[in-house]
C-alpha cells in the first residue's frame, strides 16, 4: 500500500507599507532582499515542497517570483496594520486548497527574523510529525531571564519570579520565549481563528536566532549576527540557510 504524501507548504507573509523600515521586505539586507532570505532557507526544506509568498505589493510578489516562490495575491483589506497574521494565513489557506491541494499542516514564516537556518525548520517539522502536535512554535530558553512589572499601584514586582526568595539557576524550572521566527499548525487550528490550540509544542534554538528587524535600530545588529554565526561560518553546509 502506498505511503500517503503529506503536504506541508511554507507561507510567507510579506505586506508592504512598512512603517518602521521603509520597503522593508525588499530592501537589501547582508546583500540581497530580506525576503529573499526566507524564500531561500524554505526552499531547502527538506520536508516541504511549496513555498508560497502572500502579499498585496507587486513588488514583493515580483521579487517571490524571481527567487522561485510562489505567490498569492492578498486583498488590500487583509494587510493593514489593524489585519491580523491569522486573517492572512486563512486566506493563504483557501488559496491553496485552489489548487487541489490538501493542506496537512501549514509552515509559517516570518520574513523579518532572517537569522535561522533551513535544518531548524526540518528538525521542527520532524518533531511536530513524531510528538503528533497540531501547533508549534520556535523558541528560545529564556529560564535565566526575569520579567517585571508595575501593578495597577505603580509597584514594581515580578512576574515570572518572587524576588523575595531568588532561586539559583539549578533551581529554576524551564521557560521558553516565543522568538517569532517561525510556526507550524494544522488547518483545523486556523479555523478556530488561532495558529495555537490542541496539543501544542515548541522547537527549541539558539538564543542569538531569536532576533528580529522591526526597526531601524534592528538592522544593523542582525546583520552582525547574521555575518558572525551563519555567513561567516566556515564550517557550515552549503544548504544551511
Amino acid at each position: 500500500m502506498t505511503k500517503k504524501m503529506e503536504y506541508f507548504p511554507i507561507v510567507i507573509l510579506a505586506r508592504g507599507g512598512s512603517k518602521g523600515i521603509p520597503n522593508k521586505n525588499i530592501k537589501k539586507f547582508c546583500g540581497i532582499p530580506l525576503l529573499s532570505w526566507s524564500i531561500q532557507v524554505a526552499q531547502n526544506v527538506s520536508q516541504s515542497t511549496d513555498v508560497w509568498v502572500s502579499s498585496d505589493d507587486e513588488k514583493i510578489l515580483k521579487l517571490a517570483i524571481k527567487y522561485g516562490a510562489k505567490t498569492i495575491k492578498r486583498p488590500k483589506k487583509l494587510a493593514t496594520d489593524k489585519a491580523t497574521s491569522v486573517s492572512g494565513y486563512q486566506h493563504a489557506l483557501e488559496e491553496i486548497q485552489k489548487h487541489n491541494k490538501k493542506v496537512d499542516a501549514i509552515i509559517a514564516l516570518q520574513p523579518t527574523s532572517p537569522i535561522r537556518t533551513s535544518n531548524d525548520i526540518t528538525c521542527a517539522i520532524k518533531k511536530f510529525k513524531d510528538k503528533n502536535y497540531d501547533s508549534l512554535f520556535s523558541a528560545s530558553d529564556f529560564s535565566d531571564s526575569f520579567l517585571w512589572k508595575k501593578n495597577s499601584n505603580g509597584k514594581l514586582i515580578g512576574v515570572n519570579h518572587n524576588y523575595k526568595i531568588r532561586k539559583r539557576r539549578q533551581e529554576i524550572s524551564s521557560q521558553f520565549l516565543e522568538n517569532g521566527s517561525f510556526y507550524i499548525f494544522k488547518p483545523k487550528i486556523l479555523k478556530k481563528n488561532s495558529i495555537f490550540g490542541g496539543k501544542i509544542g515548541y522547537f527549541l534554538m539558539p538564543f542569538w536566532k531569536s532576533f528580529e528587524i522591526d526597526e531601524i535600530e534592528d538592522w544593523e545588529f542582525c546583520s552582525s549576527i547574521m555575518k558572525t554565526y551563519l555567513l561567516n561560518n566556515k564550517n557550515k553546509k552549503s544548504n544551511e540557510y
